[in-house]
């Protein structure tokens, strides 16, 4: 059953099926992490439904942003979302594999591109590949190499990369951006709370960039009383 969210920024909506695709908090996080550049050109691959296009946006106003999503009918409410928000001619969603956004959109035509991929990786156990949820937290249709791979291609020669990650794989995405020229500049490290361990990152790569990473400081999600700390609007 679908249902309509108000995201508190700008008057901005967004469309999720209450027993399937719903955002959560990493999407805030990234949206607010990533800084783009206003007037930027920007790529979302994975965008579900399209929450990260629309935080994005709502936040420092790129001139364009194109939305890969490969499950049709997730795609379909996605672009449903953007018309709601009149937002069809800026936010562009295509049902596409995104290993084949080279061919769709060109190589090194992106300022950016985010991305809050699948973050289970293959051998995790039995998983059905008709399963919604389970393709947007597996790697069933895509993998970690592929989305970078796929990023790689689409920037341009100083483009930036913006994604979100479990922490515990920061080694495979860290060795994955190099081994396709993007370097890691900037590092969040997430944790649910002061006490907690971490459970995810935030990272930035620079296309081509030179050795060096700047740590930022630790982002929590709730307070000591258990106050969540993140609103979109708090940026």
């Amino acid at each position: 059953m679908e249902k309509i969210e108000d995201l508190g920024i700008k008057g901005y909506k967004i469309i999720q099926d209450k027993d399937g695709f719903c955002f959560g908090s990493d999407a805030v996080l990234l949206a607010k992490f990533a800084k783009v550049k206003k007037g930027s050109r920007g790529l979302d691959l994975c965008t579900g439904t399209g929450i990260i296009p629309v935080l994005t946006y709502a936040l420092f106003e790129p001139a364009s942003i194109d939305a890969v999503e490969i499950i049709p009918h997730v795609a379909e409410m996605a672009a449903r979302t953007m018309e709601l928000n009149g937002l069809g001619e800026i936010i562009r969603v295509k049902n596409a594999d995104l290993n084949d956004a080279p061919k769709i959109y060109g190589s090194r035509v992106f300022d950016f591109v985010t991305c809050n991929p699948p973050y289970m990786n293959s051998g995790g156990g039995i998983v059905n590949p008709k399963d919604d949820l389970a393709v947007s937290r597996h790697e069933i249709l895509c993998t970690l190499d592929g989305v970078v791979t796929a990023a790689a291609r689409c920037l341009k020669p100083t483009g930036r990369m913006f994604m979100v990650h479990r922490a515990d794989r920061l080694c495979d995405v860290i060795s994955t951006l190099r081994r396709h020229r993007l370097e890691p500049k900037r590092l969040a490290v997430v944790y649910p709370n002061a006490a907690g361990t971490a459970n995810l990152i935030l990272v930035e790569a620079l296309m081509n960039g030179r050795p060096q990473l700047k740590l930022e400081k630790p982002v929590f999600m709730y307070d000591e009383n258990g106050k969540y700390l993140q609103n979109i609007v708090e940026n």
